[in-house]
């Protein structure tokens, strides 16, 4: 029997739910984690946290549907967007995960607009600079901790820290990436003019794969920790609200979905590039 495991990394909890191929549900488990905001405005998460409940969550499942691991195929990994995760070169992180409803970054949004440019800031990114977004956590991180910014050598989102942490693999998707404020929407691939105009090496950001690529596997000491097989497979995988519109079968041109949940979100579906040049909606791969 060839079954699938699905893990989501939210705002407030991890989820984990094994299926059979067909669909079916076979086992869940939540864990919850807390939220810090040491100041008016901030909101950070640790991602130590969200690997042991994802951990934790693993075991529930395999425990409660006693399966064979090695029944395992593949492994998808949705999560929240935007979150910054900075790593050292021993693949520590540096400090607590500045996360998407984090608001402290105004002022470096604002200097990317002037510096860069609002009108080619949208052209290539689909967006305009958001405080929710990563870039200006970035530049936030490398203004008010810069010791922190020199010791950095990765760049993860939140879910992609999890990847990490299962398959020893640095890597990203499209879906995701796109909120990053550093990815060529277009062209579904790191911005080298956009790097290169924020000063950010590109080589702290992993491989950007699409979705359902095969990203790696499970790594020794992954399997030693949740239990799973070092054979089992971890695709890319999708942010959060592109997870979510392929599980409501929102594939379709004008197909489109809203959830209300730690944010809202209404989403749409399109075959083809749209972009608002007045960066009022937001485009993601």
């Amino acid at each position: 029997m060839g079954c699938i495991l699905g893990i989501d990394l939210g705002t407030s909890g991890t989820k984990t739910v094994l299926f059979e191929a067909t669909g079916k549900q076979l086992a869940a488990a939540t864990r919850e984690y807390l939220l810090y905001q040491p100041h008016n405005g901030w909101a950070e998460q640790h991602p130590e946290d969200w690997y042991q409940a994802a951990r934790d969550t693993i075991r529930e499942v395999l425990a409660t549907s006693k399966i064979n691991p090695e029944d395992i195929r593949g492994i998808g990994i949705s999560g929240q967007m935007h979150g910054l995760v900075m790593l050292d070169e021993h693949g520590q992180v540096l400090r607590p995960c500045i996360i998407w409803a984090d608001q402290r970054t105004a002022e470096e949004c604002a200097w990317v607009e002037e510096t860069f440019g609002r009108e080619r800031l949208i052209d290539i990114t689909c967006n305009p600079a958001l405080t929710g977004f990563t870039l200006g956590k970035i530049l936030w991180v490398k203004k008010h901790e810069p010791d922190i910014y020199a010791k950095c050598r990765h760049i993860l989102l939140p879910k992609d820290y999890l990847r990490y942490r299962l398959t020893g693999e640095f890597a990203t998707e499209v879906s995701d990436a796109s909120g990053m404020q550093l990815l060529d929407v277009p062209n579904r691939a790191w911005s080298q003019e956009l790097l290169a105009a924020m000063d950010i090496n590109p080589d702290w950001l992993g491989k950007v794969y699409e979705s359902p690529d095969i990203t790696g596997y499970i790594s020794e000491s992954a399997a030693r920790d949740t239990g799973l097989s070092t054979r089992t497979a971890v695709v890319g995988g999708a942010g959060d609200n592109a997870a979510a519109a392929v599980g409501t079968g929102v594939v379709r041109e004008g197909a489109a979905f809203t959830t209300i949940g730690t944010s809202g979100v209404l989403f749409a579906h399109t075959d083809n590039l749209r972009l608002d040049p007045g960066g009022r909606a937001h485009t993601f791969c």
